[in-house]
């Protein structure tokens, strides 16, 4: 069984890239969705000149946009996505092929990554995603699938994510629903497959507009009936752990519910690219 890494980048970000590197194996590959924004000149890195690296150009901005490229190219088995400053060894890429191996009816794997200051919560054993446990949210380094079963069905919401507005988060969550929406088999593995570099400062988002309005957009695709009641729990919440002022974090969560409310057209064929 093939494993590729699918691996988005943004401009002078190709530069991460190839200590994301390891030794060629067999049975492991690279597909890189190298996104430019403007038109200026950037070295393509020698070190990614391997029988092993795929790279496909794409224009413009948009991180689940950059993602779908990856999935439209991808050509293994399994794909893992990734970030250029993910880091691996060859156990934990073994424990994902593993992972699918053991487990033949599963689509849509989603594991664990370690990284500087994350105190993200996990389930401590294996969970069915078609009910999330509480607490828990995907991110997308966390994920994998096989090809077959994603591949021109199941696709990131480009009105998500970092580089799009006003949504700079919640694609994760769209893209399990969507392929919990096409009866595909999602379980969360107690594993950890990779470790992030990000710096902490990146990380934390939370005081973002875009993550505050993001958060109320949740709340009005998946939990419509109690959405406001919610609403003042995440507000709290925030306040509690990542020093979100109440009132701060309210108003935009609610401007994200109502935003949601006129504009349900960003979700119109989310689970395609038609």
């Amino acid at each position: 069984m093939t494993l590729q890494i699918l691996i988005s980048t943004l401009d002078k970000g190709i530069e991460r890239v190839p200590a994301m590197l390891l030794q060629r194996h067999e049975n492991i590959g690279y597909l890189i969705s190298w996104q430019h924004s403007d038109d200026k000149e950037i070295a393509f890195p020698d070190e990614l000149r391997r029988d092993d690296v795929v790279v496909h150009d794409l224009t413009g901005r948009g991180l689940s946009r950059n993602r779908n490229n990856c999935i439209e190219h991808a050509t293994a088995d399994l794909c893992l996505i990734a970030d250029d400053d993910c880091r691996y060894t060859h156990e934990q890429l073994q424990a994902v092929i593993d992972t699918f191996e053991d487990n033949p009816n599963i689509d849509i794997a989603t594991f664990q990554y370690s990284g500087e200051g994350d105190n993200k919560y996990y389930p401590a054993q294996t969970a069915d995603l078609s009910s999330f446990p509480k607490g828990y949210y995907v991110s997308s380094i966390e994920v994998a699938f096989r090809r077959e079963s994603v591949q021109g069905k199941v696709w990131f919401n480009e009105n998500f994510g970092l580089g799009t507005e006003p949504f700079l988060c919640g694609e994760e969550n769209l893209f399990i629903q969507d392929a919990l929406s096409l009866g595909l088999k999602c379980q969360f593995y107690p594993i950890t497959i990779v470790h992030d570099q990000q710096p902490l400062e990146f990380l934390n988002r939370s005081m973002d507009i875009g993550t505050l309005m993001a958060h109320g957009a949740d709340l009005q695709i998946f939990h419509r009936g109690t959405k406001y009641m919610r609403a003042l729990l995440k507000a709290w919440r925030l306040r509690r752990d990542e020093k979100v002022p109440f009132f701060y974090g309210l108003r935009h969560i609610i401007k994200g519910i109502n935003y949601m409310k006129h504009h349900p057209e960003m979700l119109k064929n989310r689970a395609s690219r038609e």
